[in-house]
Protein backbone atom coordinates (compact mmCIF):
# COMPACT_ATOMS: atom_id res chain seq x y z
CA UNK A 1 0.00 0.00 0.00
CA UNK A 2 2.86 2.41 0.77
CA UNK A 3 4.11 2.60 -2.82
CA UNK A 4 0.72 3.40 -4.46
CA UNK A 5 0.09 6.07 -1.81
CA UNK A 6 3.52 7.60 -2.41
CA UNK A 7 2.84 7.66 -6.16
CA UNK A 8 -0.55 9.29 -5.58
CA UNK A 9 1.00 11.91 -3.31
CA UNK A 10 3.65 12.74 -5.91
CA UNK A 11 1.01 13.01 -8.63
CA UNK A 12 -1.19 15.37 -6.61
CA UNK A 13 1.77 17.47 -5.45
CA UNK A 14 3.06 17.84 -9.02
CA UNK A 15 -0.36 18.93 -10.26
CA UNK A 16 -0.69 21.52 -7.50
CA UNK A 17 2.81 22.88 -8.06
CA UNK A 18 2.09 23.29 -11.77
CA UNK A 19 -1.25 25.02 -11.10
CA UNK A 20 0.35 27.36 -8.61
CA UNK A 21 3.20 28.16 -11.02
CA UNK A 22 0.71 29.26 -13.66
CA UNK A 23 -0.96 31.60 -11.18
CA UNK A 24 -4.11 29.51 -10.94
CA UNK A 25 -4.12 30.03 -7.19
CA UNK A 26 -2.01 31.44 -4.38
CA UNK A 27 -1.67 29.46 -1.14
CA UNK A 28 -4.26 30.52 1.39
CA UNK A 29 -4.98 29.49 4.95
CA UNK A 30 -8.44 28.13 5.72
CA UNK A 31 -8.83 27.49 2.00
CA UNK A 32 -11.26 24.61 2.53
CA UNK A 33 -13.70 27.18 3.89
CA UNK A 34 -12.68 30.35 2.02
CA UNK A 35 -11.14 29.25 -1.28
CA UNK A 36 -13.99 28.77 -3.76
CA UNK A 37 -13.18 27.77 -7.35
CA UNK A 38 -15.70 25.39 -8.89
CA UNK A 39 -13.55 24.92 -11.99
CA UNK A 40 -10.63 23.82 -9.82
CA UNK A 41 -12.87 21.31 -8.03
CA UNK A 42 -14.03 19.98 -11.39
CA UNK A 43 -10.40 19.56 -12.45
CA UNK A 44 -9.82 17.44 -9.35
CA UNK A 45 -12.93 15.43 -10.18
CA UNK A 46 -11.69 14.73 -13.71
CA UNK A 47 -8.50 13.30 -12.21
CA UNK A 48 -10.51 10.98 -9.98
CA UNK A 49 -9.42 12.64 -6.74
CA UNK A 50 -12.90 13.41 -5.40
CA UNK A 51 -14.98 10.59 -3.98
CA UNK A 52 -11.87 8.48 -4.37
CA UNK A 53 -13.07 5.98 -1.74
CA UNK A 54 -16.50 5.46 -3.27
CA UNK A 55 -17.43 2.52 -5.52
CA UNK A 56 -16.92 3.08 -9.23
CA UNK A 57 -20.67 2.62 -9.77
CA UNK A 58 -21.16 5.97 -8.02
CA UNK A 59 -18.33 7.88 -9.70
CA UNK A 60 -15.54 6.88 -7.31
CA UNK A 61 -12.38 4.82 -7.62
CA UNK A 62 -12.84 2.30 -4.82
CA UNK A 63 -9.67 3.38 -3.03
CA UNK A 64 -9.05 3.23 0.75
CA UNK A 65 -9.56 6.18 3.08
CA UNK A 66 -5.79 6.44 3.33
CA UNK A 67 -5.74 7.44 -0.34
CA UNK A 68 -8.24 10.22 0.34
CA UNK A 69 -6.12 11.35 3.27
CA UNK A 70 -3.09 11.64 0.99
CA UNK A 71 -5.06 13.79 -1.48
CA UNK A 72 -6.53 16.06 1.18
CA UNK A 73 -3.18 16.52 2.93
CA UNK A 74 -1.60 17.74 -0.28
CA UNK A 75 -4.51 20.07 -1.06
CA UNK A 76 -4.31 21.60 2.41
CA UNK A 77 -0.52 21.80 2.32
CA UNK A 78 -0.80 23.83 -0.89
CA UNK A 79 -3.61 26.05 0.42
CA UNK A 80 -5.60 25.19 -2.71
CA UNK A 81 -9.14 26.56 -3.39
CA UNK A 82 -11.22 23.49 -2.50
CA UNK A 83 -14.23 24.97 -0.68
CA UNK A 84 -16.62 24.40 -3.57
CA UNK A 85 -16.57 20.61 -3.15
CA UNK A 86 -15.20 20.10 0.36
CA UNK A 87 -18.34 19.60 2.46
CA UNK A 88 -20.12 17.58 -0.21
CA UNK A 89 -17.20 15.24 -0.80
CA UNK A 90 -15.98 14.99 2.80
CA UNK A 91 -19.26 14.54 4.62
CA UNK A 92 -22.45 14.40 2.60
CA UNK A 93 -21.25 11.84 0.07
CA UNK A 94 -20.17 9.34 2.75
CA UNK A 95 -23.47 9.84 4.61
CA UNK A 96 -25.47 9.13 1.44
CA UNK A 97 -23.22 6.19 0.62
CA UNK A 98 -23.79 4.67 4.06
CA UNK A 99 -27.48 5.45 4.57
CA UNK A 100 -29.04 6.67 1.32
CA UNK A 101 -31.26 4.81 -1.11
CA UNK A 102 -29.85 3.55 -4.39
CA UNK A 103 -31.77 6.28 -6.19
CA UNK A 104 -30.23 8.99 -4.01
CA UNK A 105 -26.75 7.52 -4.44
CA UNK A 106 -27.04 7.49 -8.22
CA UNK A 107 -28.55 10.98 -8.26
CA UNK A 108 -26.00 12.80 -6.10
CA UNK A 109 -22.75 10.85 -5.71
CA UNK A 110 -21.48 11.03 -9.34
CA UNK A 111 -21.88 14.83 -9.61
CA UNK A 112 -20.25 15.29 -6.19
CA UNK A 113 -17.31 13.16 -7.37
CA UNK A 114 -17.15 15.30 -10.51
CA UNK A 115 -16.89 18.50 -8.44
CA UNK A 116 -20.18 19.76 -9.85
CA UNK A 117 -22.22 20.15 -6.65
CA UNK A 118 -21.77 22.41 -3.65
CA UNK A 119 -23.46 21.45 -0.38
CA UNK A 120 -23.92 23.45 2.79
CA UNK A 121 -24.53 22.08 6.28
CA UNK A 122 -27.82 22.91 7.99
CA UNK A 123 -26.87 21.79 11.50
CA UNK A 124 -26.14 24.75 13.80
CA UNK A 125 -28.94 26.92 15.11
CA UNK A 126 -28.80 30.12 17.13
CA UNK A 127 -30.55 28.50 20.11
CA UNK A 128 -28.69 25.19 19.86
CA UNK A 129 -25.11 26.03 18.91
CA UNK A 130 -23.01 22.88 18.85
CA UNK A 131 -25.64 20.86 20.73
CA UNK A 132 -27.35 18.96 17.93
CA UNK A 133 -29.76 17.37 20.40
CA UNK A 134 -31.25 20.86 20.89
CA UNK A 135 -32.12 21.39 17.20
CA UNK A 136 -35.53 23.07 16.77
CA UNK A 137 -36.01 23.05 12.99
CA UNK A 138 -38.95 20.75 12.25
CA UNK A 139 -39.92 18.57 9.30
CA UNK A 140 -43.61 17.70 9.17
CA UNK A 141 -45.03 14.94 7.00
CA UNK A 142 -46.90 16.28 3.96
CA UNK A 143 -48.11 13.66 1.50
CA UNK A 144 -45.15 12.03 -0.22
CA UNK A 145 -42.63 14.24 1.51
CA UNK A 146 -41.96 16.69 4.34
CA UNK A 147 -42.24 20.42 4.98
CA UNK A 148 -39.15 21.85 6.67
CA UNK A 149 -39.54 24.94 8.86
CA UNK A 150 -36.83 26.59 10.92
CA UNK A 151 -33.57 28.53 10.81
CA UNK A 152 -29.94 27.46 10.50
CA UNK A 153 -26.97 29.72 11.13
CA UNK A 154 -23.23 29.92 10.31
CA UNK A 155 -24.09 28.00 7.15
CA UNK A 156 -20.91 28.21 5.10
CA UNK A 157 -21.34 28.86 1.37
CA UNK A 158 -25.12 28.48 1.49
CA UNK A 159 -25.31 31.31 -1.05
CA UNK A 160 -23.36 29.15 -3.50
CA UNK A 161 -24.82 25.73 -2.72
CA UNK A 162 -27.20 23.70 -4.84
CA UNK A 163 -28.21 21.57 -1.86
CA UNK A 164 -28.29 21.73 1.92
CA UNK A 165 -27.96 18.89 4.36
CA UNK A 166 -30.57 19.63 7.03
CA UNK A 167 -30.98 18.01 10.44
CA UNK A 168 -34.57 18.44 11.62
CA UNK A 169 -37.05 17.22 14.21
CA UNK A 170 -39.59 14.72 12.85
CA UNK A 171 -41.00 13.52 16.20
CA UNK A 172 -40.95 16.10 18.98
CA UNK A 173 -42.40 13.60 21.47
CA UNK A 174 -39.61 11.07 20.99
CA UNK A 175 -36.38 10.96 22.92
CA UNK A 176 -33.05 12.01 21.46
CA UNK A 177 -32.58 8.67 19.71
CA UNK A 178 -35.82 8.94 17.71
CA UNK A 179 -36.39 12.68 17.43
CA UNK A 180 -34.30 13.71 14.43
CA UNK A 181 -34.04 12.93 10.72
CA UNK A 182 -31.67 13.95 7.93
CA UNK A 183 -32.71 15.58 4.68
CA UNK A 184 -31.28 16.85 1.40
CA UNK A 185 -32.96 20.17 0.64
CA UNK A 186 -32.82 21.80 -2.79
CA UNK A 187 -31.64 25.36 -2.19
CA UNK A 188 -33.65 26.54 -5.21
CA UNK A 189 -36.88 25.72 -3.37
CA UNK A 190 -38.95 28.95 -3.16
CA UNK A 191 -39.41 28.61 0.61
CA UNK A 192 -35.66 28.78 1.25
CA UNK A 193 -34.10 32.18 1.98
CA UNK A 194 -30.38 32.86 2.46
CA UNK A 195 -29.20 35.95 4.30
CA UNK A 196 -25.48 36.80 4.37
CA UNK A 197 -23.33 37.13 7.48
CA UNK A 198 -20.18 39.15 6.78
CA UNK A 199 -16.99 38.73 8.76
CA UNK A 200 -14.88 41.60 10.11
CA UNK A 201 -13.02 41.86 6.80
CA UNK A 202 -16.27 42.19 4.90
CA UNK A 203 -16.00 38.72 3.35
CA UNK A 204 -19.07 36.58 2.82
CA UNK A 205 -18.68 32.93 3.83
CA UNK A 206 -21.34 32.47 6.49
CA UNK A 207 -25.09 32.75 6.15
CA UNK A 208 -28.34 32.42 8.01
CA UNK A 209 -30.81 30.16 6.18
CA UNK A 210 -34.56 30.27 6.67
CA UNK A 211 -36.84 27.38 5.75
CA UNK A 212 -40.50 28.38 5.58
CA UNK A 213 -42.26 25.10 4.86
CA UNK A 214 -39.73 24.04 2.19
CA UNK A 215 -40.91 20.81 0.59
CA UNK A 216 -38.56 17.82 0.59
CA UNK A 217 -39.69 14.71 -1.31
CA UNK A 218 -39.51 11.33 0.42
CA UNK A 219 -36.61 10.31 -1.81
CA UNK A 220 -34.43 13.08 -0.33
CA UNK A 221 -34.50 11.62 3.18
CA UNK A 222 -31.06 10.29 4.15
CA UNK A 223 -31.49 6.90 5.78
CA UNK A 224 -34.41 6.17 8.10
CA UNK A 225 -36.82 8.75 9.46
CA UNK A 226 -36.24 9.07 13.20
CA UNK A 227 -32.68 7.73 13.14
CA UNK A 228 -31.00 11.05 12.48
CA UNK A 229 -29.18 11.18 15.82
CA UNK A 230 -27.58 7.78 15.31
CA UNK A 231 -26.65 8.64 11.74
CA UNK A 232 -25.29 12.13 12.37
CA UNK A 233 -23.10 11.06 15.29
CA UNK A 234 -21.49 8.44 13.06
CA UNK A 235 -21.19 11.04 10.29
CA UNK A 236 -19.27 13.40 12.57
CA UNK A 237 -16.26 11.09 12.29
CA UNK A 238 -15.96 12.31 8.70
CA UNK A 239 -16.41 15.96 9.71
CA UNK A 240 -14.04 16.03 12.67
CA UNK A 241 -11.49 13.37 11.77
CA UNK A 242 -9.82 14.90 8.72
CA UNK A 243 -6.57 16.83 8.32
CA UNK A 244 -8.38 20.14 7.82
CA UNK A 245 -8.75 20.18 11.60
CA UNK A 246 -5.03 20.85 12.00
CA UNK A 247 -3.73 21.68 8.50
CA UNK A 248 -5.97 24.61 7.60
CA UNK A 249 -3.12 26.84 8.81
CA UNK A 250 -0.31 24.89 7.14
CA UNK A 251 0.72 27.68 4.71
CA UNK A 252 1.26 29.93 7.74
CA UNK A 253 3.48 27.27 9.33
CA UNK A 254 5.54 27.18 6.12
CA UNK A 255 5.90 30.96 6.17
CA UNK A 256 6.85 30.83 9.83
CA UNK A 257 9.52 28.20 9.25
CA UNK A 258 10.93 30.10 6.29
CA UNK A 259 10.78 33.63 7.65
CA UNK A 260 11.34 33.59 11.39
CA UNK A 261 14.62 34.60 12.96
CA UNK A 262 16.72 31.55 13.75
CA UNK A 263 17.53 32.13 17.39
CA UNK A 264 17.25 29.26 19.85
CA UNK A 265 13.86 30.21 21.23
CA UNK A 266 12.34 30.53 17.72
CA UNK A 267 13.77 27.17 16.67
CA UNK A 268 12.37 25.56 19.82
CA UNK A 269 8.90 27.05 19.26
CA UNK A 270 8.76 26.03 15.60
CA UNK A 271 10.13 22.59 16.38
CA UNK A 272 7.44 22.07 19.00
CA UNK A 273 4.74 22.96 16.47
CA UNK A 274 6.19 20.57 13.88
CA UNK A 275 6.33 17.77 16.46
CA UNK A 276 2.70 18.34 17.38
CA UNK A 277 1.76 18.34 13.69
CA UNK A 278 3.41 14.94 13.26
CA UNK A 279 1.44 13.60 16.20
CA UNK A 280 -1.83 14.93 14.79
CA UNK A 281 -1.07 13.40 11.40
CA UNK A 282 -0.48 10.05 13.08
CA UNK A 283 -3.88 10.29 14.76
CA UNK A 284 -5.53 11.25 11.44
CA UNK A 285 -3.94 8.26 9.72
CA UNK A 286 -5.12 5.94 12.47
CA UNK A 287 -8.64 7.36 12.13
CA UNK A 288 -8.54 6.72 8.35
CA UNK A 289 -7.35 3.14 8.94
CA UNK A 290 -10.28 2.54 11.26
CA UNK A 291 -12.65 3.91 8.61
CA UNK A 292 -11.12 1.47 6.14
CA UNK A 293 -11.96 -1.26 8.66
CA UNK A 294 -15.61 -0.22 8.52
CA UNK A 295 -15.69 1.73 11.77
CA UNK A 296 -17.06 5.22 12.45
CA UNK A 297 -14.49 6.35 15.06
CA UNK A 298 -16.39 9.30 16.48
CA UNK A 299 -14.36 9.53 19.70
CA UNK A 300 -11.02 9.49 17.89
CA UNK A 301 -12.32 12.18 15.54
CA UNK A 302 -13.45 14.30 18.51
CA UNK A 303 -9.99 13.98 20.07
CA UNK A 304 -8.36 14.99 16.78
CA UNK A 305 -10.60 18.04 16.46
CA UNK A 306 -10.00 19.03 20.11
CA UNK A 307 -6.21 18.75 19.82
CA UNK A 308 -6.17 20.28 16.33
CA UNK A 309 -7.95 23.42 17.54
CA UNK A 310 -5.41 23.88 20.34
CA UNK A 311 -2.53 23.37 17.90
CA UNK A 312 -3.84 25.93 15.39
CA UNK A 313 -4.45 28.48 18.14
CA UNK A 314 -0.89 28.05 19.35
CA UNK A 315 0.44 28.27 15.79
CA UNK A 316 -1.26 31.64 15.35
CA UNK A 317 0.17 33.00 18.61
CA UNK A 318 3.65 31.79 17.67
CA UNK A 319 3.40 33.37 14.22
CA UNK A 320 2.27 36.68 15.74
CA UNK A 321 5.32 36.65 17.97
CA UNK A 322 7.99 35.48 15.52
CA UNK A 323 7.03 36.63 12.05
CA UNK A 324 8.79 39.78 10.95
CA UNK A 325 6.88 42.20 8.70
CA UNK A 326 7.30 40.54 5.34
CA UNK A 327 5.58 39.95 2.06
CA UNK A 328 2.02 40.90 1.30
CA UNK A 329 1.20 37.20 0.87
CA UNK A 330 2.48 36.35 4.36
CA UNK A 331 0.56 39.24 5.88
CA UNK A 332 -2.60 38.01 4.12
CA UNK A 333 -2.09 34.49 5.51
CA UNK A 334 -1.72 35.82 9.03
CA UNK A 335 -4.83 37.97 8.61
CA UNK A 336 -6.82 35.01 7.28
CA UNK A 337 -5.90 32.89 10.29
CA UNK A 338 -6.65 35.69 12.76
CA UNK A 339 -10.11 36.12 11.24
CA UNK A 340 -10.76 32.39 11.08
CA UNK A 341 -9.53 31.49 14.56
CA UNK A 342 -12.74 32.25 16.52
CA UNK A 343 -14.63 29.97 14.11
CA UNK A 344 -12.00 27.25 14.25
CA UNK A 345 -12.82 26.73 17.93
CA UNK A 346 -16.54 26.38 17.10
CA UNK A 347 -17.01 24.64 13.76
CA UNK A 348 -17.32 20.89 13.89
CA UNK A 349 -18.25 21.21 17.57
CA UNK A 350 -17.08 23.73 20.12
CA UNK A 351 -14.06 22.91 22.26
CA UNK A 352 -16.31 22.64 25.34
CA UNK A 353 -18.72 20.21 23.65
CA UNK A 354 -15.83 18.08 22.38
CA UNK A 355 -14.25 17.97 25.84
CA UNK A 356 -17.54 16.68 27.21
CA UNK A 357 -17.76 13.98 24.54
CA UNK A 358 -14.20 12.85 25.17
CA UNK A 359 -14.68 12.79 28.95
CA UNK A 360 -17.98 10.91 28.71
CA UNK A 361 -16.53 8.25 26.41
CA UNK A 362 -13.47 7.91 28.64
CA UNK A 363 -15.73 7.40 31.66
CA UNK A 364 -17.73 4.71 29.84
CA UNK A 365 -14.51 2.94 28.84
CA UNK A 366 -13.26 2.76 32.44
Amino acid sequence: MAEPLAELRSEVAAFLAAEQATGRFAPRCDAWMRGVDRGFSQDLGRRGWLGITWPTAYGGRGQPHLARLVVTEELLRAGAPVASHWIAERQIGPAILRYGTEALKHELLPPIAAGELTFCLGMSESEAGSDLAAVRTVAQRDGDGFRVTGTKIWTTNAHRAEFAYVLAVTDSAAGKAGRLSEFVVDMRTPEVEVRPIYDLAGEHHFNEVFFDGAFVPEGRVIGTVGRGWEQVTAQLAFERGGPERFMSTYPLLQALAAGAERDASAAEAIGGLVARLRGLRTLAWETARRMDAGEAPAQAAAILKFLGTSYEQDLLETARRLLEPGSEATAAMLADVQLAMPGISLRGGSTEILAGIIAKDAEVAR
